[in-house]
C-alpha cells in the first residue's frame, strides 16, 4: 500500500502582466489560504516521506509553507521540472519512476495536470479541485512502477471553501 498526497498551489498573481507564468508569485488570496492549508495538512497528519514539486514560483512558494508546518526540511523537496505544465500522464512517469523506498509522495503542482491525475487513479470525478487543494490517495500497489489507472481510493478532498464559513 502506498499513498499519495496532490497539492495544487494557492492562488497565484496576474497583477505583473510582464512576469513568464513560471516566475508569477502568490496573491493576497494565496497568502491567506496558504497557513490555513499547511495546518490542515498537520490536522491530517498526512507527513510524506518524499516530496515533490514544480519549479513554479507559486508551487514551490505553497511547498515550502506546508513542508515547513510538517517539520520537513525545504532542501528535501525535490523541484522536478516536469512538474510544471504537465499532462497526467507525464505526473504518472513522474511517480512511476520513483524509488519504492517511499511509501508516501506528495506532490505540489498544477491544473489540469493534478486532477487529471486524480481521476485516473481513482475514477473519482471531482467537481473542482480548485488553487490550494489537496487531494489524498490510498493506493493498492506494493510498487511505485505498478501506478495505473483505477489503483487509487480517494480518502481526502479538501480546498479552502470548505472552511469559508469558518474563517
Amino acid at each position: 500500500m502506498r499513498q499519495l498526497t496532490l497539492i495544487r498551489h494557492a492562488k497565484s498573481s496576474w497583477s505583473d502582466l510582464s512576469l513568464d507564468d513560471f516566475d508569477r508569485p502568490l496573491n493576497k488570496r494565496g497568502k491567506r489560504d496558504l497557513p490555513a492549508l499547511a495546518e490542515r495538512m498537520v490536522r491530517y497528519e498526512l507527513y510524506p516521506d518524499c516530496v515533490l514539486s514544480s519549479g513554479a514560483n507559486r508551487a514551490i512558494s505553497t511547498a515550502r509553507v506546508v513542508t515547513q508546518a510538517l517539520d520537513i526540511p525545504f532542501d528535501e523537496v525535490q523541484e522536478i521540472p516536469e512538474l510544471y505544465a504537465s499532462c497526467y500522464e507525464t505526473l504518472l512517469n513522474v511517480l512511476q519512476n520513483q524509488p519504492d523506498r517511499y511509501r508516501h509522495i506528495m506532490m505540489f503542482g498544477h491544473n489540469p495536470g493534478l486532477e487529471d491525475l486524480g481521476f485516473f487513479l481513482t475514477q473519482e470525478p471531482l467537481v473542482k479541485f480548485p488553487t490550494a487543494a489537496v487531494m489524498h490517495i490510498h493506493l493498492s500497489i506494493t510498487r511505485w512502477c505498478e501506478l495505473a489507472e483505477s489503483c487509487g481510493t480517494l480518502t481526502l478532498l479538501d480546498y479552502p471553501k470548505l472552511h469559508a464559513e469558518h474563517s
